[in-house]
Formats: C-alpha cells, sequence, structure tokens
C-alpha cells in the first residue's frame, strides 16, 4: 500500500489522496460500529431511537453511557459494545494517523541515508 524504504517520497497528491481514503474508511467503520450501537441500544432496552443514537455515539467516543440501561440483555449488550468500541476507537486512530506516520519515518530514513 505504501512506498517501500527504497523508494522515493511520495508526492503530496498521492499522500493527500491516502489520508482521504483513510478518512473515508475510518468514517465508513464508524457508521457501521454507530448502527449496531443504535440498533442494539433500541432493540435490547427499548431505548428511544434518539436516546440509542445519543448513547452510542457517546460510547463510540469513549465519554461513557449516557441512558440508564435497566434489562440485562441491555446490560450484556452495553458490556459488549462499550469494549467492541473501545477497540474500534483505538483502531480507527491508527488508521487516520497511518500515512502521516508512514510520511514521517519514510523523510527520516532517507535523510538517514
Amino acid at each position: 500500500m505504501y512506498e517501500h524504504s527504497k523508494q522515493p517520497l511520495a508526492t503530496k497528491h498521492k499522500y493527500y489522496k491516502r489520508i482521504a481514503w483513510n478518512l473515508l474508511t475510518a468514517s465508513g467503520i464508524l457508521a457501521v460500529c454507530l448502527a449496531i450501537g443504535v440498533l442494539g441500544y433500541h432493540y435490547t432496552d427499548d431505548i428511544p431511537w434518539l436516546d440509542s443514537l445519543h448513547n452510542a455515539s457517546m460510547i463510540l467516543s469513549g465519554m461513557g453511557p449516557v441512558v440508564t440501561i435497566t434489562s440485562n440483555a441491555g446490560k450484556l449488550f452495553s458490556s459488549f459494545y462499550a469494549l467492541f468500541s473501545g477497540v474500534v476507537f483505538i483502531t480507527n486512530i491508527g488508521l487516520i494517523l497511518a500515512p502521516a506516520a508512514h510520511r514521517l519515518f519514510h523523510k527520516l530514513h532517507i535523510q538517514e541515508k
């Protein structure tokens, strides 16, 4: 996907294209994960759609729950969704930062020679 250390640094156009692609991919992942959360909260604990969206957004962003979960199914879903969201959050940060980190390390490697 990225150039090898022996290859020249990618052009700015290619670099910006990589950033845009990674942002688009990360946004898609977040949208799917948010939909999972909204559906899960709505159907496991009968939380209204807007409150489900609010709660799923807060969990997915790492802020914490907003709505009180009352059912056992809702509590189980909330537990697993919180763990899942933590992994997704960290993965998306890595995905978004990957082009910039690669370019930085590639520049340092070129300067080293």
